[in-house]
Formats: C-alpha cells, sequence, structure tokens
C-alpha cells in the first residue's frame, strides 16, 4: 500500500541552466553576474540534496537545454527540457506530461528556496493527499511549491509571473477548490533576501565592485 502510495508522486523541479547572466538577475544587479552564479549553485546544491532521498518520482526541468554532465544524478532524477512561451506555458505543460504519465498528485517547486527541507516537501505530499490542491505562499507575493491532483484551467494563465501578484491571482483561481496554504517562505531573489542568510553571504567576496 506505502509503494502505491509513492508511486502516484510525482516532484516537478524547476531549474534554469546555471549560465552568467542568465540566473538570479536581480540579485546579480547587486553582487553581480559571477556571485549571483555562486549563489545560485549553491542553491541547486540545496535543492537536490533536500529531494534526492525523498521517495517519489522526480523530474528536473531545465530551462534551456539538457546539459551532459550536471549535479543531478539519472538514477534518482529525469532530466527533461521546458516547454513553453512563458513560465506559466511551461510549468502547465509539465503538470500536464506528469498527469498524463499516470501519476495522481504532483507537485513543483523551483531550485533556489534556502528555507525548503525534505520534510517540508513530504508535508506537502502528505497534504495533498487530503485536498485538491496545495500551495506555499512565497513573501514576496508568488509561490514556492503548487501541488495539484489536476489542472484548473486558468491557474497558469494570464499571470505576471515574477510580480508580487501572482499568489493572490492563483489563489482567486483556486478559490472554489480545497486549497491547503503551508507555511510562508523567503525566496533568495533581491540583496535584501541574501542578508539574511549569513552563510551564503560569506560565499561572495565583500570586496566585489559590481553592481
Amino acid at each position: 500500500m506505502k509503494k502505491d502510495f509513492f508511486k502516484r508522486n510525482l516532484l516537478l523541479i524547476f531549474a534554469r541552466n546555471p549560465v552568467p547572466g542568465k540566473v538570479k538577475k536581480r540579485l546579480a544587479a547587486s553582487i553581480g553576474e559571477e556571485a549571483a552564479l555562486k549563489i545560485y549553485n549553491h542553491l541547486l546544491q540545496h535543492t537536490m540534496k533536500i529531494t534526492r532521498n525523498l521517495q517519489v518520482d522526480k523530474w528536473i526541468f531545465y530551462s534551456e537545454e539538457i546539459p551532459e554532465k550536471d549535479i543531478w544524478d539519472i538514477n534518482i532524477f529525469s532530466k527533461k527540457l521546458q516547454q513553453g512561451k512563458d513560465l506559466g506555458e511551461r510549468m502547465e505543460n509539465a503538470f500536464r506530461s506528469g498527469f498524463e504519465a499516470g501519476f495522481s498528485n504532483i507537485i513543483i517547486i523551483g531550485s533556489d528556496l534556502y528555507d525548503l527541507g525534505e520534510e517540508d516537501l513530504k508535508k506537502a505530499f502528505l497534504t495533498l493527499q487530503h485536498s485538491e490542491a496545495v500551495i506555499g505562499p512565497a513573501t514576496d507575493g508568488g509561490y514556492y511549491l503548487l501541488g495539484l491532483k489536476s489542472i484548473p484551467s486558468q491557474v497558469f494563465k494570464n499571470k505576471t509571473w515574477g510580480s508580487n501578484t501572482v499568489l493572490q491571482a492563483t489563489l482567486q483561481d483556486l478559490k472554489n477548490h480545497q486549497l491547503i496554504h503551508l507555511e510562508p517562505r523567503n525566496d533568495i531573489d533581491r540583496f535584501e533576501d541574501l542578508e539574511k542568510y549569513p552563510g551564503l553571504l560569506g560565499l561572495i567576496s565583500t570586496k566585489n565592485e559590481e553592481q
């Protein structure tokens, strides 16, 4: 029974290819592209560590291309490419692929949440067993996690992705669904976010003279 339970669960991980100038652009404006890349690579490592032992299927979706070598063990993670014109369409297509593959409970996360742990993800999957949807609000007005049993028609459409309106617009789309809220968490998009984590700050040089 327990084995069947896990077989129905799928974790989607959205990641950007770690290339200078392509990741953490708002953060790079303050600390420089190379420092922002260093932070992002550390966050990717964190995401890999908290998901690798999770007893669900795991698909990692790259933004640009699937590299030959990376940190994601092919025996644990299936590697795929995001498909779509914007983030909403890319997420919807990823969910749709999961449901078409026979999964019943699908959760999506990004790859840059330092506050997220393996136990949080276990809790999210357990929560989704007893609800139609689960959402993890981000403190910047977006969300860091979304779990669904089906794809509501508007949830990935008509959003200004990356803005502080995404969460409220998504909640409006899900108002007629049984939705469980997780604890709010902090995304790392700006220098003010980074300042809350001395361990991450220590990764970058204080002598960085870039903007």
